[in-house]
């Protein structure tokens, strides 16, 4: 009969029955989403199939079996599904589950099912392998539980901290993105409002390009280091997972506004500096303008691309080679930074902190409306930075010399206001994955990687990370009258505004954006998905939660 010492610990039928030999290599998980202990073990896993086509099936659907759960964890919604099945013990036109919430935020972890199967796949008395009752037929009823692997993350903090991947026990494939599509403003316009209006003079672009490139930086974006990495797996797996091969040559986004030697074979680039999700009050050229092309024109230069991209390629010939393929758009990866220039348009319109925060539902919904829009041409694969802190830069401690500090420096209040806005928008993510069930979000705080900066500099080679490494003037050598790149008159001298002797050891390059150096600091760190919800690395950005 039943051998009592072979019974692992775990739940059936909802009693917690204890472990009698456990490994030390158990793994016990919480919600992805809210940190919510949902008593999921390693332990309890299904691996019976380890090894069968099987099981690298669901592995690669992100899918992982579990024999019980503790189900008074979840919130439980039963379904009924017009999903026909036949088998040689069962058929019907519609298939029964139950969705598996989280008790605490509602995140969908997984599903339950009644498996019904014959007694010589299940066995009538339970020996804590599964979670089965018979009847006097012999068939007998299992209960199933499919968990999605995006939706948890390991519980033992001390170990692996609240968002460390969970791959490292449940692997899964990394992601082919044949194409980039990215919206956003000047932290990631790689030439955009350039194209559109004016080049940023030098010494922008000094440190890599040796040229103004068209990014308000002193040389690569985040978006740059996020294009390499695909451009070198790619070379590494001899597949083109970023393109065409045209990549190999030219491994930059182009931006959509640039008419000159563009190539979209392997993606478009939308964002523009000044770009702000909502329309804004003043529109560039006008001084203290934000950029016209605000998220709903984004959006709508990228239906315009997916159309006529087509019939552009059916010209063949080079044409066809600088467009991207039409399946390139459902497999794409689509990123997101934007909602920074909400703030900022609101802190120049003299509005309080308190009638920023209230118009932040506002901009979310604007942002949600347009993620909805993207998705319903195709788009699968969602990657969205939150919005960093925007109290640390000279801008803002220039212009509100009076506001309280924190401990880094930082104005603390409007720090407070890029939290908030980073709060909605984490929450309208959730809302997101439950609305758009086939589709990938990963949520990105850049927020906490770039405010370590200002906070820690010296532990990872940084100096002086509120000063502007090219400016002029005060304590945080930032002056709005004398932007980088310009000429200014003191004391009936010309003085030119140039960069300080070591960009790489900066933060801050023109009192409003970062140098490529800490552009490259927080790729490193949040492409390895410590800094994610859900905490999968950016090269498995696809799988759903």
């Amino acid at each position: 009969m039943d051998n009592p010492t072979a019974f692992r610990g775990g739940y059936l039928n909802g009693a917690y029955h204890p472990s009698v030999s456990s490994s030390r290599a158990d793994v016990n998980y919480s919600c992805g989403a809210c940190g919510y202990e949902v008593n999921l073990s390693s332990n309890n896993r299904n691996t019976s199939l380890i090894g069968s086509n099987k099981y690298g099936k669901s592995i690669k659907r992100g899918i992982i079996s579990f024999f019980y759960i503790d189900e008074s964890r979840f919130s439980q919604v039963d379904e009924l599904q017009c999903k026909p099945h036949f088998s040689r013990r069962s058929w019907g036109l519609f298939s029964r589950r139950t969705k598996l919430l989280c008790r605490k935020c509602g995140n969908h972890i997984g599903n339950a099912y009644n498996d019904y199967s014959s007694s010589a796949s299940y066995p009538l008395v339970s020996d804590g392998s599964s979670d089965c009752s018979s009847s006097g037929r012999q068939i007998t009823k299992c209960r199933k539980y499919d968990v999605r692997i995006r939706s948890l993350q390991p519980s033992n903090s001390e170990e692996r901290g609240p968002s460390s991947t969970v791959t490292a026990t449940l692997a899964l494939k990394d992601c082919e993105f044949p194409a980039i599509f990215n919206f956003g403003d000047s932290n990631s316009d790689t030439g955009g409002l350039a194209a559109a209006f004016f080049p940023s003079p030098a010494p922008y672009g000094e440190t890599y390009f040796h040229m103004s490139a068209g990014r308000f930086s002193d040389g690569r974006l985040i978006i740059d280091f996020l294009d390499v990495l695909c451009t070198v797996l790619m070379i590494l797996t001899s597949k083109l997972s970023c393109g065409s091969a045209k990549s190999l040559g030219h491994p930059y986004l182009s931006a959509y506004l640039d008419s000159l030697g563009t190539n979209f074979s392997y993606g478009a680039n939308f964002a523009t500096a000044a770009s702000t999700i909502r329309l804004p009050h003043l529109i560039l050229p006008k001084a203290a303008g934000f950029s016209p092309f605000y998220l709903d024109i984004q959006y709508l230069q990228f239906l315009q691309l997916k159309s006529r991209s087509q019939l552009i390629r059916q010209r063949g010939g080079i044409f066809a080679s600088l467009m991207p393929m039409e399946e390139y758009f459902s497999k794409a990866l689509y990123t997101f930074d934007i909602g920074q220039n909400d703030l900022g348009e609101g802190l120049s319109r003299n509005m309080t902190i308190q009638e920023v925060n209230a118009s932040v539902p506002d901009i979310i919904t604007g942002f949600s409306t347009n993620i909805k829009k993207i998705y319903d041409l195709g788009a699968r694969s969602f990657w969205i930075h939150n919005t960093g802190p925007v109290g640390c830069l000279p801008i803002i401690l220039v212009r509100f010399p009076s506001a309280q500090k924190d401990e880094a420096g930082c104005a603390k209040a409007y720090n407070e206001v890029a939290q908030h806005l980073n709060h909605k928008l984490k929450q309208a993510v959730v809302q997101l994955r439950k609305d758009l069930p086939l589709a990938a979000f990963t949520y990105v705080d850049v927020y906490s990687v770039k405010y370590s900066l200002f906070k820690e500099p010296a532990k990872f080679g940084f100096e002086l990370p509120l000063v502007a490494c090219c400016g002029y003037g005060g304590k945080y050598n930032y002056n709005s009258s004398a932007g980088c790149g310009t000429t200014i008159t003191v004391n009936g001298s010309q003085i030119f505004v140039g960069s300080c002797k070591n960009p790489s050891t900066r933060v801050v390059w023109d009192g409003i954006h970062y140098t490529e150096a800490a552009a490259k600091f927080v790729f490193n760190k949040i492409s390895t998905g410590a800094y994610s919800d859900p905490p999968l690395p950016l090269k498995q950005a696809c799988h759903r939660s």
